[in-house]
């Protein structure tokens, strides 16, 4: 790299794709652990519906993952705002990953339970599995390429053409 040139966003820190892809399934993998004991102990210790605990259980997990992805996952994406009051540039991601990923989330999850559970008569903590499961790509490719997209800054090379 020559003297006056913008680095390439990996020689700046970034994480690969692939690098940033496991650190997005370690904080799903707890976010699930997470849901988990949600809707266990929503659904048989409290005897809530299903699905209303699935939802909430979900809601959980989605302001969990959220934290931990801002404070890990897209660190180096998050740091740039650092100068503002943290709830400043928080709140619009926040905003952001609840219509995105709590919306994959929820969605998915209540629409597949419905089919597994309800009409399929699955365990309900087996079905979840399978739920999270496929909804997770999605969740990250939307996180990637909008909820902690990378802005064209001082510190972000843009491309012209």
């Amino acid at each position: 790299m020559s003297l006056g040139t913008a680095a390439h966003p990996h020689e700046q820190g970034a994480p690969s794709p692939l690098l940033r892809w496991c650190k997005f399934n370690l904080v799903g993998g707890i976010g699930i652990g997470v849901q988990f004991a949600a809707l266990f102990l929503l659904k048989s210790v409290f005897h809530f519906n299903y699905l209303a605990a699935t939802a909430i259980a979900v809601e959980a997990a989605v302001l969990h993952n959220f934290f931990w992805h801002e404070q890990y996952t897209w660190l180096d994406r998050t740091r740039l705002d650092r100068l503002r009051p943290r709830w400043r540039s928080s709140l619009p991601r926040l905003l952001r990953f609840h219509l995105a990923n709590g919306a994959v989330s929820i969605l998915g999850n209540l629409a597949l339970m419905k089919v597994m559970v309800g009409l399929g008569h699955m365990n309900y903590l087996l079905a979840n599995a399978i739920a999270i499961a496929l909804c997770s790509l999605l969740n990250f490719l939307v996180s990637e390429k909008w909820v902690f997209q990378q802005r064209c800054g001082a510190d972000t090379p843009v491309r012209r053409r």
